[in-house]
């Protein structure tokens, strides 16, 4: 597992830093050998009992979690905010989705894994049953504590699987939280399980024959060491590596709705967002009159202290975080990007970066062809559509992406050339437990939420009886 990024193996404990201040906020050990050990025998003998669960107990199950999240919702979004230093009302927010995620999941489940009939005719018939295959680990990032957790774990779980999270070490708080919320619910014991692990524990844990596959939210770097590991082992894997997501903006489209909506892809969470509109394509004809109201808007967000209401944007996550963005729009600002807005490190505690935006920007920056983690939007122009869509394509990323135009039949037809996972037309990127999220190239492969994410880790047993 020598790529793996950024994972240093401190001697007892991972650390919880507050990004707007830099203090520490909490030391978590790591797990040893045996407690992993202790919570992966839970985990196995939970799933025994689960797997044998009715789905209409299993959701049950859901509708306590949902409950539990709403009730406490402040202390996990303070959690949240302190760890990763997200907006309080953003991260209550996050806190509430999670909620309706597992509310939308109890409500569908059965419908989504109901037995599929098959009429052979003179062969009989058959049917297609989606039975849970064992444990799946999660390994997951810190900018969604929360969400990012349960969009993989609720639909692994409620298909009858268990759950091991390896969340990102500076969201320890927010993980621990989560498993507590488990227990709180009628789901066996050890089903859901935090474990806080280094680097080289990983490949131990993932060909453990318990394990039977693994969900990973990651850079592109970490994901695909992950996935080599799980291939060694014949693991399934399901990978969301991120993006740099194309938000393109045609000639005739309603600038009252796009620049607004750029604003937000752009911008919230500081940026740090997978399916984030990342590079803004604008059509020639339009490009003068978006970037003057696109830089306008965005001078006037607002940077600071999470906790403040008043605050659009709090800090990065982490300081390194910081520097490498940083390094990102000075690569690029070498190669002939205008600086139009922003691009200056503040001096004093806290990772804070204010609102970004570079102009003149080619297919060669980096701030085009890497993913910026952070709130830098790149201006890019189209000399028409058919360019801007050439431009979308020309990323090694394919994860989703945005178009805006006031001919929707028309961008329905150019949405099928847009090499994406997923595309929206006038709207932000989302995640919706209703639709399926993935993407392509490398940023990844599988889908989570829909039916697609309940049955990704499920078997598909078919069952042919002859007349």
């Amino acid at each position: 597992m020598s790529q793996l990024p950024h994972l240093a193996e401190p001697i007892a404990s991972s650390r919880s830093i507050n990004p707007a201040t830099g203090q520490e906020i909490a030391r978590y050990p790591w797990h040893t050998d045996g407690e992993i050990e202790a919570r992966l025998a839970a985990a196995a003998k939970a799933f025994a009992i689960w797997r044998q669960t009715p789905i209409a107990q299993r959701v049950t199950v859901l509708a306590q979690l949902g409950a539990i999240l709403k009730r406490d919702c402040g202390a996990l979004a303070e959690s949240i905010t302190l760890e990763m230093g997200k907006p309080m009302a953003r991260a209550k927010g996050e806190v509430l989705k999670c909620a309706a995620l597992c509310e939308w999941y109890a409500a569908n489940a059965e419908r989504l894994l109901a037995d599929e009939l098959v009429d052979l005719g003179s062969d009989g018939n058959a049917r297609v049953r989606y039975e849970p295959i064992g444990l799946v680990l999660g390994v997951m990032p810190w900018n969604f504590p929360l969400w990012q957790v349960l969009r993989a774990a609720v639909p692994v779980l409620v298909a009858g699987n268990g759950f091991l999270l390896k969340h990102a070490d500076n969201v320890q708080g927010s993980a621990l939280a989560l498993e507590a919320a488990f227990a709180q619910t009628d789901a066996p014991k050890g089903l859901f399980a935090n474990l806080n692990l280094y680097r080289s524990q990983l490949p131990k844990l993932i060909s453990d024959p318990r394990l039977v596959g693994v969900s990973v939210t990651a850079g592109v770097a970490a994901g695909s060491a992950i996935a080599a590991e799980a291939g060694r082992s014949l693991k399934k894997s399901v990978l969301e590596l991120g993006g740099s997501d194309p938000f393109i903006v045609l000639a005739d489209a309603d600038l009252d709705l796009a620049v607004p909506a750029a604003i937000e892809a752009r911008f919230q969470n500081s940026g740090q967002v997978c399916i984030a509109g990342k590079r803004i394509i604008l059509e020639a004809p339009i490009a003068e009159a978006f970037t003057a109201r696109f830089l306008d808007a965005a001078s006037k967000l607002r940077v600071g202290d999470p906790l403040d209401p008043d605050v659009d944007l709090g800090p990065l996550a982490r300081a390194r975080q910081r520097d490498e963005l940083t390094a990102q729009v000075e690569r690029s600002v070498a190669l002939g990007a205008k600086l139009l807005l922003g691009g200056n490190t503040p001096i004093g505690p806290g990772a804070f970066y204010p609102p970004t935006v570079l102009g003149n920007v080619t297919c060669d920056m980096p701030v085009f062809t890497e993913e910026t983690f952070g709130p830098v939007a790149a201006l890019v122009i189209a000399a028409d559509a058919d360019d801007a869509i050439r431009l979308a394509n020309t990323s090694n990323f394919g994860l989703s992406g945005s178009l805006w135009s006031r001919d929707v039949a028309r961008a329905q037809v150019l949405a099928e050339r847009i090499e994406t996972g997923g595309l929206f037309i006038n709207k932000v990127a989302v995640s919706d437990p209703r639709v399926p999220i993935g993407g392509i190239k490398q940023s990844g492969y599988g889908r989570e939420l829909s039916h697609f994410g309940i049955r990704e880790f499920t078997n598909a047993k078919l069952i042919w009886a002859s007349r």
